[in-house]
């Protein structure tokens, strides 16, 4: 059996720590790439769902001239409406565009602000997470009881309140991410991207 020689195994241990400490940056870019296109892609389906909504009412208002039954496409909008609402849940708050009191965390220093948001985030997490429990739970017992809409369109429920218990869960995770975050000391998403449209002279989403 041939020995390695000296320096080679010297140099092969001084190489190690550096690439044991690659792997855990590169499984965080590709977490956060994967946490952000989540995001991402549910804002786009719940955009999407805003100009279907548009082309729905379109439609109908062009049947009730041609004396055309459009019933039914009620139904579908205020299913959109939902799914509008809750799958872009995530993504607004991301960007900083739920409503928010900062008032007291303007006037506190960095260390206190940032145990006021944890526990912003904290209670936050609870509330989400309770609301994604019942809305996971109200889905499954429509589709465990077969329960069919009460309109003109005799669809299975669960189909449309699959955007609410997808948009509770997305909406959780965005919150345990900023709270992970936060805890590592970095500064929500949702302020820095709100920073960094005002440095633009961008205010359009605090009208």
């Amino acid at each position: 059996m041939q020995t390695p020689a000296p320096s080679a195994t010297v140099e092969g241990a001084a190489r190690l720590p550096s690439d044991i400490g690659t792997f855990p940056a590169a499984s965080a870019t590709a977490l956060r790439r994967l946490l952000d296109g989540l995001f991402l892609g549910a804002g786009i389906l719940g955009a999407g769902c805003v100009a279907l909504i548009c082309l729905l009412m379109v439609v109908q208002s062009l049947g009730r001239q041609f004396d055309v039954a459009t019933g039914a496409i009620t139904d579908v909008v205020a299913w959109l409406c939902a799914a509008a609402a809750f799958l872009t849940m995530a993504h607004a708050f991301k960007h900083g565009d739920f409503v928010r009191v900062t008032l007291l965390l303007e006037k506190l220093g960095p260390g206190a602000r940032r145990v006021l948001e944890l526990l912003s985030l904290g209670i936050a997490t609870l509330a989400t997470a309770y609301l994604a429990w019942w809305a996971c739970r109200f889905t499954y017992e429509s589709w465990a009881f077969n329960e069919v809409a009460q309109g003109l369109l005799p669809l299975p429920i669960w189909i449309p309140q699959l955007s609410f218990a997808l948009g509770a869960l997305l909406l959780v995770l965005a919150v345990v991410d900023e709270f992970v975050i936060v805890l590592r000391g970095g500064v929500p998403t949702f302020v820095r991207l709100v920073e960094e449209r005002h440095a633009q002279g961008d205010f359009s989403s605090d009208l």
